[in-house]
């Protein structure tokens, strides 16, 4: 989804907005963990690890956008309240919002739900069992990840939708 750099984008800066924006992310992560769920039910060992990193790569980005939280927008902001973003990004931990993200920062995202996904790759070698085990590490994996970021993108919507600071 290319957008050019004139077009104005919605963000949402009202309670219904920021709620409304995240029940969007959190169909759209759904319906990708699903997705994954189902890749990890094949049997070959690292072709689920690669399919979450591909997911995320492109789910993290998208939830960023969704709040007005890419690079590209924050950047787009006024001074002041760019300093809230950035702000509230600190404060929150929010090591996905407002940045690129790399394979890198991913890897480190999963490193948090990295027993679930040790433990998704052993089961891999059960058969079947295992297999439906794997899809579950890997929905819920994806899921928790995703969820923790759209909590984080709401809350520093939230920051944004209050009044500017005033100045001293």
């Amino acid at each position: 989804m290319s957008r050019s750099t004139a077009e104005w984008e919605v963000v949402p800066d009202t309670p219904a907005g920021i709620a409304a924006a995240a029940a969007r992310c959190r169909r759209l992560v759904t319906k990708r963990a699903l997705f994954g769920a189902g890749v990890a039910m094949v049997p070959l060992p690292g072709v689920d690890w690669m399919t979450d990193v591909a997911l995320l790569l492109k789910l993290i980005p998208e939830i960023n956008r969704e709040f007005g939280l890419t690079p590209e927008q924050v950047e787009r902001l006024a001074p002041d309240r760019r300093v809230v973003v950035y702000k509230a990004i600190t404060a929150g931990g929010g090591m996905l919002i407002g940045r690129v993200v790399t394979r890198e920062v991913l890897m480190t995202m999963l490193r948090l739900v990295g027993v679930r996904l040790t433990t998704q790759q052993a089961a891999k070698f059960v058969p079947i069992a295992g297999q439906a085990v794997s899809a579950m590490l890997t929905y819920s994996a994806l899921k928790y990840v995703c969820e923790q970021h759209i909590r984080q993108c709401m809350a520093v919507a939230r920051q944004l939708a209050l009044p500017a600071p005033a100045e001293a």
